[in-house]
């Protein structure tokens, strides 16, 4: 990378410095990176993204699926989690309940899509407490919110032990966050994990790692309906602003948040893994990931 930049110099080209400082905090291991593949919905797909990941030989440690608890059978949501703990890797399921599966009109519309996926009404927060409840009692450690109330009322309830205190708590990017306040409202309501809205400038990433000690959740790629941009070249400079970061690696092979991932899709999306690893180890190739089933990942029980 030096000897590009040393030549667009030579012939005049300078790119102005702007140099940010690298982030010192990190996860309880003591690494920089952890790799995140969203919308694997289904036990197949799961099963068959582990065994892609023997096959591009790369570690994953975050599994999400994006749509919703109450969209998965008990036995559906077993099979996963046992395929987790042999995996050794985090389970995040996310809660059903959302404005979209709700009778909401508005939520459909242009003007009213700005809701996204939140709660409407007392018996929709109620609801979504039970498909948390219903995920935590078969196993399941880590969830995905789309309300901050939501989040609010289950950081009162790990608290108070009305849920387990070793439960993880994400936010997702569909909340619409992205500056540094709001990343910190997040964090004092009980946030483990922070995914900010997909397109901030590495900047503004930084500004957030400032801010918060919780992780910080970031999108290599997108599918379609979220802008369709790829940023695998930003990476390295992304995890030296704002460590500890979840790269969230896949979402290309998708056309749409929820997107049901087939199994050759599962192995599309460890092929994008290998991509970003290689090019991490390519640009920074000090850059410390953890080891597969690291003591503080929420692997299901």
């Amino acid at each position: 990378m030096h000897k590009t930049k040393d030549f667009l110099e030579k012939i005049g080209i300078k790119k102005q410095d702007h140099a940010l400082p690298s982030s010192k905090k990190r996860f309880p291991d003591d690494s920089q990176y952890r790799f995140e593949v969203p919308g694997i919905q289904k036990p197949v797909s799961m099963r068959a993204l582990v065994e892609a990941t023997d096959k591009y030989d790369v570690t994953v440690h975050r599994v999400t699926q994006t749509k919703g608890i109450m969209l998965l059978t008990d036995s559906e949501i077993e099979e996963m989690t046992d395929i987790a703990k042999d995996a050794k890797l985090e389970l995040f399921l996310s809660v059903g309940p959302r404005a979209t599966y709700d009778t909401s009109a508005s939520a459909k519309t242009k003007e009213g899509a700005r809701i996204g996926y939140r709660l409407r009404g007392y018996d929709n927060l109620f609801y979504a407490i039970e498909d948390v409840k219903r995920a935590i009692d078969l196993g399941v450690k880590g969830i995905v919110f789309y309300d901050e109330g939501l989040l609010w009322v289950l950081g009162k309830m790990r608290n108070d032990r009305e849920i387990p205190s070793d439960v993880h708590f994400k936010v997702s990017a569909h909340c619409g966050h992205g500056n540094p306040a709001s990343a910190k409202l997040l964090e004092d309501l009980g946030a483990d994990s922070f995914n900010p809205v997909r397109d901030l400038q590495i900047p503004m990433i930084a500004s957030l790692r400032n801010a918060i000690n919780i992780s910080i959740d970031i999108h290599t790629e997108n599918p379609q309906s979220s802008g369709g941009f790829i940023r695998h070249y930003e990476v390295p400079e992304m995890i030296r602003v704002a460590a500890p970061v979840y790269l969230k690696t896949g979402g290309a092979v998708a056309t749409h948040h929820g997107w049901e991932t087939t199994e050759k899709q599962a192995a599309e999306r460890i092929r994008q893994v290998r991509l970003v690893q290689d090019m991490i180890n390519r640009y920074y190739e000090d850059a410390v990931m953890s080891k597969r089933g690291a003591a503080d990942l929420a692997i299901p029980k």
